[in-house]
């Protein structure tokens, strides 16, 4: 587990981390979010005992990295993919990690096989692609084994099956009851792979939260209700309509035209499946529509984008 209490990262007058206090366990998959210069970074360099926070503590099982007996078979890590020397073929590299941590070679060409580089083993870094040095910084991560993993935009600069790769393999890791924390931009991704969200904006923290609930909360979330008749749909619509915070729109069918149908928000598919059921109307239709995660990121995230932008006009 990772436990975050108060962590503040300041640089001179700038908040670049804001009093987080979090705990991100172990057995799942938490996402890290936010937008450019929101603090994802900094808050990893921090669990990591690479920046010194300026209040508050990061610490991995209770303890500070830095304390660690054996780092690297406690924690897996990658923040930056092309932070090796060029020359280096990517094996050698690898061996330079395990044999300074203790760890048999033959683990090396055990993660080059995972990982999908035991062919290019022997190749100098320099002439990797992005993916491929996504792929060594990955293998470096898993070479101790760890029971924790950090991983700051692991599927930048790979393709649409080294994407899905990724994806299986952290939830794999999380599967036998290892911490996974990683970033990513790639919100359809992030929906797919991610049990539990960390959202932060402006280094503070937005929201941390299992997927499922944060994306039935969103404001863009909605449930569409049929009835069978227009007296029923008027009865239930007026209903919902006398609690504050729920919206009631009638649904357009296919081709224009209106139909027996509404669009409901501010209430769950079993909320209104209750209310029907005691007023007596027979559904035809109760679907709930879940917001993409892309949706309910924007709606969290839209006063603490640092680097905004305007729309160019026609």
């Amino acid at each position: 587990m990772i436990t975050l209490r108060g962590l503040t990262k300041r640089h001179g007058d700038t908040v670049a981390v804001d009093g987080l206090t979090l705990d991100i366990e172990e057995g799942r998959v938490t996402g890290f979010l936010g937008p450019n210069g929101a603090g994802k970074t900094s808050t990893m360099r921090m669990i990591l005992g690479l920046d010194r926070p300026t209040a508050g503590r990061a610490l991995i099982d209770g303890k500070p990295y830095a304390s660690l007996r054996h780092p690297v078979r406690e924690v897996g890590s990658l923040l930056d993919a092309k932070a090796l020397h060029p020359g280096r073929a990517a094996r050698s590299h690898l061996i330079a990690q395990a044999r300074s941590n203790g760890i048999p070679v033959r683990r090396v060409d055990e993660v080059l096989e995972t990982v999908g580089l035991a062919a290019v083993a022997r190749r100098r870094a320099g002439a990797f692609s992005l993916g491929m040095y996504q792929r060594l910084g990955i293998a470096g991560a898993l070479l101790g084994d760890p029971k924790v993993l950090i991983l700051d935009e692991p599927v930048n600069g790979l393709d649409p099956d080294g994407v899905r790769w990724v994806r299986e393999l952290v939830r794999a890791q999380a599967a036998q009851g290892r911490t996974v924390f990683l970033s990513s931009h790639l919100m359809s991704e992030m929906q797919l792979t991610a049990d539990r969200l960390v959202v932060i904006g402006r280094g503070r923290l937005l929201a941390d939260t299992p997927m499922a609930e944060l994306l039935a909360a969103s404001a863009s979330a909605s449930v569409r209700v049929r009835t069978a008749g227009p007296d029923d749909l008027r009865a239930l619509t007026g209903l919902l309509l006398a609690h504050d915070g729920v919206t009631a729109e009638p649904a357009s069918a296919p081709g224009g035209g209106e139909r027996n149908e509404i669009v409901v928000r501010g209430r769950t598919a079993g909320e209104i499946g209750d209310l029907a059921h005691r007023l007596g109307i027979r559904l035809q239709q109760l679907h709930s529509v879940s917001a993409s995660l892309e949706q309910v990121y924007m709606e969290l995230t839209e006063h603490s984008v640092e680097y905004a932008t305007r729309t160019a006009k026609a």
